[in-house]
């Protein structure tokens, strides 16, 4: 069946016709049926409050402060856009943005480059990764004097082609740099290297645009270089559009699989997309990294795969977000975003977690009560849904009641994680330290072009937890060296790893932290015990009778 290649084409067409003839039928039903009183009640309050109020009242500017609160009171994921900060929220998931190309942290209330785009606007007008911007334009950058980083972002990005004049310190001295404006890729594959001679990895950080061919892009790379295996990270994703996903997932399966349905109050509209059988890695070993906080498009790409016996889901279970919601654009170009149907796997499982209308403080702390239940230490401690229960296709038991869990436990290391560990690291003293590490040695390490070389290049351990702590007593936090010692091997881990991600790039921050990854060596264990060889069955999954 050719559905998952209709879905993509005509998913956007059957959405439009369908918005315009709902709205049709509400001017039709408006004329000729009678008005709510709830509506009634509503323009007789905005009248009076226009007429009597005792201030001056800019209606619309009301009403534009209430419809997020009305869309509140429905589901948790229901929401209202303001047309000026629509472009804003979309642009991680567009692909591209305007801007000059860099990626900064805040150091001692300074702006400090820690990443330069490669051929960027920035890299092409000679920005360095260490740089610190003290002026944009003439005018001071002083992050404590805006209200957020998010001013600081719109300070440096704008219209393509725009110049911007960036004041740069470079170790002792001022250096000024015109940079052109241009059009930023935004890239969701934060890393991809080779774990051993025969599995690859990926980290994918959303669904964008641009998801499905860097992700294609870079499961080719690894291929070349003898993968066979994978280790998909969907940790901290928290989804984004959903066609990425769906091609991504389509990769791993034989045709007629199904992908994952949507259904709604409106049954015309419910679906069902299946794999077209045109991956290229329908025979990959492949297990899938998941947690607390993997949400929506990565819980549907991981229910997939298990469900279809196609991969081992391995960490804990998923955040529980299977609602879909239709962006719906008003007059004046501001958007809602409505929930209109639930997502649910293979096997039937619904993927969203329990909610209550309006009570969205309850949902939204539902990640501390696992916490506090012990449930992120202990797989004992999720509470399992038994009546309702469901089948994969070579007969694996699954559960349903919200979000994915996983095939494999994986606990929340905590290993490290003393009082000491959490006042260095609360002060950012991690990463003002790698910062200033990397600055000071930018003429070395800028040298050096793969984490293997670097690391060879670091100082030994000791040497580096010996600087730090004295690094951390000058700014304010005593060593406590029985601490210290016990938080050793994960801050030496974070600092070369963060020094790798201002010399070499983000990826390598992950290549060197997924050293101590408990959640890696298991992927890699299941992986070489054969854990993850599922035979491929022609049937679709079933859901079993409810006990």
């Amino acid at each position: 069946m050719k559905q998952f290649k209709a879905l993509k084409y005509w998913l956007p067409i059957i959405t439009a016709v369908t918005f315009m003839l709902g709205v049709l039928l509400g001017v039709w039903l408006k004329r000729v049926a009678p008005v709510s009183p709830g509506r009634e009640k509503l323009e007789e309050i905005l009248e009076i409050i226009d007429d009597q109020y005792v201030d001056s009242v800019d209606i619309d500017s009301l009403i534009e402060h209430a419809l997020p609160a009305f869309l509140e009171t429905l589901d948790p994921h229901s929401a209202y856009i303001a047309a000026k900060d629509l472009a804003e929220i979309n642009a991680d998931l567009e692909g591209s943005f305007s801007g000059i190309g860099i990626q900064f942290q805040i150091y001692n209330d300074t702006v400090c480059v820690v990443e330069v785009i490669p051929t960027g606007p920035s890299e092409r007008a000679g920005i360095m990764p260490g740089d610190r911007i003290i002026a944009v334009d003439g005018k001071e950058l002083i992050p404590s004097k805006l209200e957020s980083q998010d001013d600081i972002l719109r300070i440096l990005r704008g219209p393509k082609g725009s110049k911007v004049k960036l004041t740069v310190m470079r170790g002792k001295k001022r250096h000024d740099f015109v940079v052109t404006r241009d059009d930023i890729p935004v890239k969701s594959i934060d890393a991809s290297y080779m774990l051993d001679s025969r599995t690859g990895y990926v980290k994918i950080s959303r669904f964008a645009r641009t998801t499905y061919q860097e992700f294609i892009n870079a499961m080719s790379a690894l291929y070349h270089q003898g993968a066979r295996d994978y280790v998909l990270d969907l940790r901290g994703n928290t989804g984004g559009y959903m066609e990425p996903a769906l091609m991504m997932i389509n990769e791993f399966l034989p045709e007629g699989k199904v992908i994952v349905s949507t259904r709604g109050r409106n049954k015309e509209q419910d679906q069902i997309v299946l794999s077209q059988g045109n991956g290229a890695f329908q025979n990959a070993r492949v297990t899938v990294l998941t947690d607390e906080t993997s949400a929506s498009a990565s819980e549907i790409f991981a229910g997939a795969m298990q469900d279809n016996d196609r991969g081992l889901v391995i960490g804990r279970r998923s955040f529980g977000k299977g609602l879909v919601q239709a962006p719906i654009t008003l007059s004046d170009s501001s958007q809602i975003r409505l929930t209109i149907q639930r997502y649910y796997t293979p096997s039937g499982r619904c993927i969203q977690k329990d909610y209550k209308l309006g009570e969205r403080t309850s949902y939204d702390y539902e990640l501390i009560d696992r916490y506090k239940n012990g449930e992120l230490m202990n797989a004992d401690s999720a509470k399992i849904h038994k009546e309702l229960m469901f089948k994969t296709g070579t007969g694996r038991t699954v559960y349903g009641g919200g979000g994915i869990m996983p095939d494999i436990f994986v606990p929340n290391d905590t290993t490290g994680i003393t009082g000491y560990y959490v006042n260095v690291y609360n002060a950012g003293l991690l990463q003002r330290f790698a910062y200033e590490y990397a600055d000071l040695n930018r003429d070395q390490l800028h040298k050096i072009k793969d984490v293997k070389t670097l690391l060879k290049n670091m100082p030994s351990d000791t040497v580096l937890i010996e600087s730090f702590a004295h690094f951390a007593a000058s700014n304010g936090i005593p060593a406590r060296w029985y601490y210290i010692n016990l938080s050793t091997p994960l801050i030496v881990t974070q600092l070369k790893a963060l020094i790798a991600r201002n010399t070499l790039g983000v990826s390598a921050y992950y290549e060197v932290m997924n050293t101590i990854d408990n959640n890696i060596s298991r992927a890699l264990k299941a992986l070489r015990r054969g854990e993850a060889n599922f035979p491929i069955r022609q049937s679709n999954t079933q859901k079993t009778k409810k006990k």
